[in-house]
């Protein structure tokens, strides 16, 4: 393998080849789906529709959810998991679509089943494949590229380390070059020579925010070098919220603070709410009038508790909850938490907090679209008060909109926080969930609530 063929193994299978690969691949798999169950290969126009549907919608969600990018060094199990999510997803969406089209009678639910199976299984085998040929590859020191490091010795250390524990991105330090003082001339002759010396393809520029300055001194005298220079900023003690490059107003910019549900992933995210809140609203409803029944003929007052809370990017929403305490007038600007014993939770309010039933009507919030599925759980307005002068980044979590469920909850984040600490690691929680949002978590943590069931000792 020479060096040639390993820059096209580093650089263009993720963005061309495996797109390609996975719409052939679904074209293969509906060919064969379609021979098991109608015993020909000829398939109607209609089912050659849903698979252009299909093959769209992976591409979408794939590439939105960045699944065609750094597939070749993650786990196979962490491989196998992010696939399957976005396929679930797939046919989540087909089905909805061939529901609300009234066509359900015109597909075979069974082509479908075996065409996104069939498809999954050769996109996991084909990736899995080529994660093996790019470690064979790197085992012989053919796909590797040499860096040179240049920083205070703390920053090298820290990036030599994360460069140790990713060894399958091909990466390995070909010579370093340590700042200790303002360079000087003498300083700039010596790292011109060793970075020529030691064969580096990169040159990785490692300092904190204090010392940027010295990159535009540093990139200009390796001007006349041909290696790949890298900036790579130490933004040791922030709080950093999905941190990217991006371009603004034709400026380059480093986005320290930002929320990924922007653009197409908005999208995503409100199809996802509207046609799971859909589905889950209409299948809660008889359980909705029972426990509405219930509170109305076991205490006096309203069905429904409305309060408002803190939604996307600070503005207020009302959110809907049922009553689970007796009425009761608490002091302005305070909000007492429910806790154990309470003499305030009626008998039926304690089984549906208990229960988590109580946050039903909320799907109602997320088909208003001031709430989502998924997301941090909205606090009250005094807590939020009193907490963000406690907890850093606190008010970060309001970037997104808040959720019936949450990354927080499904770690066992849920109830009462009587602590600093517990808050803490909700609103930790909350932030890496907006960091690391995708499609295929949001499926995963519906799961998760779902497997690990509504009861909560946690909850009272």
């Amino acid at each position: 393998m020479d060096r040639r063929s390993v820059g096209i193994v580093e650089r263009y299978p993720a963005q061309i080849i495996v797109p390609i690969v996975d719409v052939v691949a679904l074209l293969i798999a509906g060919t064969i789906a379609y021979f098991i169950r109608f015993q020909t290969v000829h398939l109607h126009d209609r089912y050659w529709l849903a698979l252009v549907v299909m093959a769209l919608l992976i591409l979408l969600i794939n590439t939105t959810q960045g699944r065609y990018i750094r597939w070749r060094i993650i786990k196979v199990s962490t491989l196998v998991l992010n696939l399957g999510m976005v396929w679930l997803a797939v046919a989540i969406l087909v089905s909805s679509i061939i529901y609300f089209a009234h066509a359900s009678e015109e597909y075979s639910r069974l082509w479908i089943s075996y065409t996104l199976f069939i498809s999954f299984i050769i996109a996991v085998a084909l990736r899995v494949f080529a994660q093996l040929l790019l470690k064979y590859a790197r085992k012989i020191g053919k796909a590797k590229r040499p860096v040179f490091l240049i920083g205070p010795s703390l920053q090298i250390v820290h990036v030599g380390k994360g460069m140790r524990d990713a060894p399958f991105e091909g990466y390995y330090i070909a010579g370093i070059e340590r700042l200790r003082d303002k360079p000087d001339s003498l300083f700039y002759e010596r790292l011109i020579r060793r970075v020529v010396q030691s064969g580096a393809r990169e040159v990785w520029i490692c300092v904190p925010l204090e010392m940027g300055g010295l990159v535009s001194s540093i990139f200009y005298e390796l001007r006349y070098q041909t290696a790949e220079v890298r900036f790579i900023p130490d933004f040791e003690g922030m709080q950093l919220l999905n941190h990217r490059m991006s371009e603004v107003a034709g400026h380059l910019a480093v986005d320290l603070s930002v929320s990924p549900l922007d653009g197409i992933n908005r999208i995503v995210k409100r199809m996802e709410d509207l046609v799971l809140g859909s589905l889950i609203s209409i299948l809660i409803l008889p359980v909705c009038v029972v426990i509405a029944i219930a509170i109305k003929v076991t205490s006096s007052g309203p069905v429904l508790f409305k309060q408002y809370r803190t939604g996307a990017n600070g503005k207020f929403f009302k959110v809907y909850k049922f009553r689970t305490m007796y009425v009761h007038q608490e002091p302005e600007g305070w909000v007492t938490q429910a806790s154990p014993g309470d003499e305030r939770v009626t008998p039926i309010g304690a089984f549906l907090r208990k229960s988590s039933l109580d946050e039903l009507p909320q799907f109602y919030n997320v088909l208003q679209g001031r709430m989502s599925i998924v997301g941090p759980r909205p606090h009250a307005l005094a807590h939020n008060d009193y907490y963000k002068d406690i907890v850093e980044s606190y008010m970060k979590r309001h970037k997104v909109k808040p959720g019936i469920t949450g990354w927080a909850q499904v770690n066992g984040y849920r109830g009462s926080t009587d602590t600093i600490e517990k808050m803490e690691k909700r609103v930790a929680h909350d932030l890496w969930y907006i960091d690391n949002w995708t499609l295929g978590l949001d499926l995963r943590i519906v799961f998760l609530t779902i497997i690990k069931g509504f009861f909560n000792k946690n909850a009272y």
